[in-house]
């Protein structure tokens, strides 16, 4: 077996495993799993100041397995996260995972 060949099973069988880090969502009308990281995502708004007239930017930073969501997603396409729509705001592909900042204002 190759490494590229451990990784992508890593991916599957224990990154967007259901019991171990994963859970299930909605994302454009397809379930599958997501790990939603709130801790870097906090960390990352640190750095940004995002106070606007009422209007607060609401981000989550999410994984999927790049295999399971099919073609990355292009910065500021619309994606449907449980029944919410937010901006692609930013993608990364990470051997066989996709890292993607969604935002959408809230007032």
């Amino acid at each position: 077996m190759t490494f590229k060949e451990i990784v992508k099973n890593d991916v599957r069988q224990v990154f967007m495993n259901l019991d171990e880090f994963s859970e299930t969502h909605t994302i454009n009308g397809k379930e599958m799993p997501v790990q939603i990281d709130s801790n870097e995502q906090i960390e990352r708004e640190k750095r940004l100041n995002q106070n606007m007239d009422g209007i607060y930017k609401n981000q989550k930073l999410i994984y999927v397995s790049a295999e399971e969501f099919g073609p990355m997603p292009k910065q500021g396409a619309m994606l449907n996260m449980d029944g919410k729509m937010y901006k692609v705001e930013d993608a990364i592909h990470e051997d066989g995972v996709y890292s993607i900042t969604l935002g959408a204002n809230r007032a």
